[in-house]
C-alpha cells in the first residue's frame, strides 16, 4: 500500500518509561484460572433459511449489552416456488421480508447484494420458478426510537459516503435495552439529521460493525444506502482488515498463533459468551494473535479478526487462559499471576484503577471505498489509559532487573 492510499493515519507517540517502579518480589502467587466456562450439552439447531450475523438475541435476553464486534446484516435465501408467476424481484422480496421496503431491496440490488442462481441481478429482474435467490441486507431495524443528541464524536475521516470515527471507551455504539441515549448512533443521528439514510426510522442507520462499550477504537459508518450495502458486503466477505491491541494476563504460547473455536451465548449467563470447542453451538470464530511485548506477568498482544463475533477476542483469549487485563466479565479483573507480596498486589490494583475497563483497543481499520474502490487504511493511537498501564508494567520490569 502506498502512502497516497493511506488516509487518516494518526502517528502514535513513543511511550516514555517511568523513572521509578515497584521493587521486585521474588515470591510467586499461585496461578489463578479465569472464570470457568461450562461445556455445552446441547446439539446445534438445524440450519434455517434466514441467516443473521448478529449474535444478539433480544427476545430471549433483553438485558444483553448491545455492543458487539460482529457485522450488522441479514442474509436471506429463497427457492422460488414451482408455481410462481414471473414477478419483479424487488416486489417478490419486499413481500416476503418483514419490515423491508422495495426501496431497500432496490438499493441492495444496485449494490450487487442480490444473487439469483449465484449471479447478481438488477431490481427489475423477474423471478422464475425454482430460482435460488440470496439477498444481503444491512442493519435490520429494531423496536427502539433513535433520538438525535448533540454529543462529541472524534472524526478520523469523512466524505460524502462514509465516516470513520474513533470511539472512546465507555460509549455504547447504538441504543438497546438499558442504553437508550448517549450512544454513538444518537450522536451521528444529530450530525446527519438531514441525510435520507438517517431519516428512515431505523435504529442503526449506516452501521456495519460494532465494538464493545468498554473497547476503544475505530468504526466506519455509511452515510447513504449504496455505501451501506457495499460496506456490508465487505464485512460479510471478510475483506476488511482489523487489528486490535490488547493487554492480557500471562504469556500466550506460542508467541504467534491462531485461536479457532465456535463462539456463542454462555448457557448459564446469557450476558457473556463462551467457546464451544466441539462446534455444537455458536458460530465459527477465528482470531490470529502475536505477542508484541512481554511485560512480566502480562503481555501486549496484537489480534487480527478473521471473523467478527460478539466479544470474540475477549472470550478466545480467556478460553486459552489469558484473559484481557481487567476484563471483569471474563475473569481478568483478578490478580491472576504475580507475587503474594502486598506491594505487588497494590501495584496491580493501582493499574486496575488507572484502566477501569478491559485493555482492548481497535487500532487499525482498512476497507475498499464503496464508490471509488480505493483501499483506505486508518490507525488510531493506543488511548492514554492503556498507555499509562503499559508504562507502569514496563517500569515494573525495569525495577526487577
Amino acid at each position: 500500500m502506498t502512502e497516497e492510499e493511506i488516509l487518516g493515519i494518526r502517528e502514535q507517540k513513543p511511550v516514555q518509561r517511568p523513572d521509578t517502579a515497584p521493587d521486585p518480589e521474588p515470591e510467586t502467587v499461585p496461578e489463578l484460572k479465569p472464570k470457568a466456562v461450562p461445556e455445552p450439552g446441547q446439539k446445534a439447531a438445524p440450519d434455517r433459511e434466514q441467516e443473521t450475523s448478529s449474535d444478539l438475541e433480544p427476545e430471549s435476553a433483553p438485558d444483553l449489552e448491545p455492543e458487539t464486534e460482529t457485522e450488522l446484516y441479514e442474509h436471506y435465501r429463497y427457492v422460488v416456488d414451482p408455481g410462481q408467476s414471473m414477478l419483479r424481484i424487488d416486489k417478490y422480496l419486499s413481500a416476503r421480508i418483514e419490515n423491508v421496503s422495495r426501496t431497500r431491496v432496490q438499493a441492495a440490488a444496485q449494490a450487487g447484494n442480490i444473487l439469483v442462481n449465484e449471479s447478481p441481478v438488477k431490481p427489475n429482474y423477474r423471478v422464475k420458478p425454482l430460482d435460488v435467490i440470496q439477498i444481503l441486507l444491512p442493519n435490520p431495524p429494531r423496536e427502539i426510537e433513535l433520538i438525535p443528541q448533540d454529543l462529541p464524536v472524534s472524526v478520523v475521516y469523512e466524505d460524502d459516503d462514509l465516516i470513520v470515527v474513533d470511539k472512546a471507551a465507555g460509549m455504547v455504539v447504538h441504543p438497546a435495552y438499558g442504553n437508550y441515549s448517549g450512544t454513538l448512533m444518537n450522536a451521528l443521528m444529530y450530525h446527519f439529521r438531514d441525510l435520507p439514510l438517517f431519516n428512515t426510522g431505523e435504529l442503526r442507520p449506516g452501521l456495519v460493525h460494532r465494538i464493545d462499550k468498554n473497547t476503544s477504537g475505530l468504526l466506519v459508518v455509511a452515510k447513504n444506502e449504496y455505501a451501506h450495502n457495499k460496506l456490508a458486503r465487505q464485512f460479510f466477505n471478510r475483506t476488511t482488515g482489523r487489528l486490535y491491541t490488547a493487554l492480557v494476563w500471562g504469556t500466550p504460547e506460542p508467541a504467534e498463533g491462531t485461536i479457532t473455536g465456535h463462539v456463542g451465548r454462555n448457557i448459564r449467563d446469557r450476558k457473556i459468551m463462551q467457546v464451544f470447542h466441539d462446534g455444537s453451538q455458536g458460530k465459527h470464530a477465528v482470531t490470529h494473535y502475536r505477542i508484541i511485548e512481554q511485560l512480566g506477568y502480562v503481555s501486549l498482544v496484537e489480534c487480527r479478526l478473521e471473523t467478527g463475533r460478539t466479544h470474540q477476542i475477549r472470550v478466545h483469549m480467556a478460553w486459552k487462559g489469558h484473559p484481557l487485563f481487567n476484563d471483569e466479565e471474563y475473569g481478568g479483573h483478578r490478580i491472576l499471576k504475580g507475587t503474594t507480596f502486598t506491594k505487588y498486589q497494590q501495584f496491580v490494583r493501582n493499574c486496575f484503577e488507572m484502566l477501569p475497563r478491559q485493555a482492548l483497543h481497535a487500532r487499525t481499520l482498512s476497507f475498499d471505498h464503496p464508490v471509488t474502490g480505493k483501499r483506505l487504511y486508518f490507525e488510531s493511537p493506543i488511548p492514554p489509559d492503556m498507555v499509562a498501564v503499559i508504562e507502569k508494567w514496563r517500569g515494573y520490569i525495569v525495577g526487577r532487573e
